[in-house]
């Protein structure tokens, strides 16, 4: 029987890292560009050096149930997520992707309130939500 995936895999300890030493790393040839952090680094992001600038990038994603929980909800999470592993790089956030993933069904009331709460964590910090 093959392996699955656990809540483990994503708790940040000993069995993420094996997972990602073991399954993720060795998939991709490339893991680095413009000589900036690459995915070797096991950073909390990546940069490209370019020119007299080195750019910090991260894509940060979440699974969780309830959608909204006290104090926040996943839309608050995803753009804080994404934001703090920039600036823990170093790096001042300036503007960020966002990456919405909504299944059939899924009540376009609830997506207004994501993004809703997504561009009100965005306007806190102050970042631009560029693209996704």
């Amino acid at each position: 029987m093959d392996d699955v995936i656990t809540l483990a895999h994503g708790a940040g300890g000993t069995v993420m890292g094996k997972l990602i030493k073991e399954t993720i790393l060795p998939s991709f040839f490339l893991r680095r560009a413009l000589e900036g952090i690459g995915l070797d680094d096991l950073d909390d992001g990546a940069s490209l050096k370019l020119r007299d600038h080195e750019i910090v990038v991260s894509l940060d994603s979440h699974t969780v149930s309830p959608l909204f929980f006290p104090g926040g909800d996943i839309g608050r999470l995803a753009l804080a997520g994404t934001v703090n592993d920039v600036a823990v790089m170093g790096a001042k956030p300036i503007a960020v992707l966002d990456a919405v993933i909504v299944e059939e069904g899924f009540p376009i009331s609830d997506l207004k309130r994501v993004l809703s709460s997504m561009n009100r964590a965005a306007s806190e910090v102050p970042v631009a939500i560029i693209g996704g």
